[in-house]
């Protein structure tokens, strides 16, 4: 197989993601200077912020394909528990080190909003005083970047990289920069080694299947319940058919590790529940 042609994992799919991010230079590329843009100021340019290692701290790194509604809960979660878990029992809270969650999101979380880069601090309402600098929550919302033009910025360029899958997107994203560049000679290296190949299409298939089995049980459910309705031309019918495709769903969810309060949120979101409602559902069904 040519060059031209030859097999390259998407780095979007968390296990090439995993595998990228094991190797030092990759990581310090997304912790480099150029990666962690200042919001930028009303009327005046973004600037850069040093930040190595030590300044970081701690850091926590995800990335996530299938939209997830309450990845603000999600992310906040972790952070704060990768916070409390930087102090010891008798240790003073000087040696708590700053800690930030990155979210490369490959769905929109802020559709209304046209930046594809939101970083997040605690800050007070009116005068805009930094509560804390301890805690950071980075997003970059991948899709936003196939609808817009943006600034070429060292950002931007691991951004298009993550969302790359063809070998000029790859190019192009390199272009002019020596950590994505030994990054996409890495991704060359382990969609070149079969064993990994193997896994990588494993993980692959393992997503398109929850996609579809989560859809379609929820069609299912739907369908039987329209159906069943119409047999016995009764409400009861409808119920128990619905109900039916909220079981499937639930027990769907959980097989695949997702978070009760996720599934809770999208029960609302897809059956048109009551958040009581969802929780008796979940209550009836989560355990069985």
């Amino acid at each position: 197989m040519s060059n031209e042609h030859a097999f390259l994992m998407k780095p979007k799919v968390d296990f090439c993601f995993k595998e990228l991010m094991e190797d030092e230079e990759d990581k310090q590329g997304i912790l480099d200077v150029r990666v962690f843009v200042r919001s930028q100021a009303k009327g005046k340019e973004s600037t850069l912020e040093q930040k190595n290692q030590e300044e970081i701290g701690q850091l926590d790194l995800e990335i996530q394909l299938a939209s997830f509604p309450l990845w603000p809960e999600r992310s906040a979660f972790y952070l704060a528990k990768m916070y409390a878990g930087a102090i010891q029992k008798g240790q003073s809270y000087d040696v708590l080190p700053k800690c930030i969650h990155v979210g490369i999101l490959d769905f929109l979380l802020f559709e209304e909003d046209e930046e594809y880069y939101s970083r997040f601090y605690l800050w007070e309402d009116t005068r805009r005083r930094m509560y804390t600098d301890k805690l950071e929550i980075h997003i970059l919302e991948l899709p936003k970047l196939a609808k817009r033009e943006y600034p070429q910025t060292e950002l931007l360029k691991w951004a298009n990289f993550f969302r790359a899958e063809k070998k000029e997107e790859f190019e192009m994203a390199a272009e002019g920069s020596s950590y994505i560049e030994r990054a996409y000679e890495r991704l060359t290296e382990i969609s070149a080694d079969d064993l990994k190949r193997l896994e990588y299409e494993a993980r692959e298939k393992a997503i398109r299947d929850h996609s579809y089995l989560m859809n379609y049980n929820l069609k299912k459910g739907l369908e039987e319940g329209r159906e069943e309705g119409r047999k016995e031309g009764r409400e009861e019918g409808r119920k128990e058919g619905v109900e039916q495709g909220i079981k499937a769903f639930i027990e769907i969810c959980r097989e695949n590790n997702m978070l009760r309060e996720a599934v809770s949120f999208k029960l609302m979101e897809k059956f048109s529940l009551s958040s009581e409602s969802a929780k008796e559902y979940l209550e009836k069904y989560w355990e069985i």
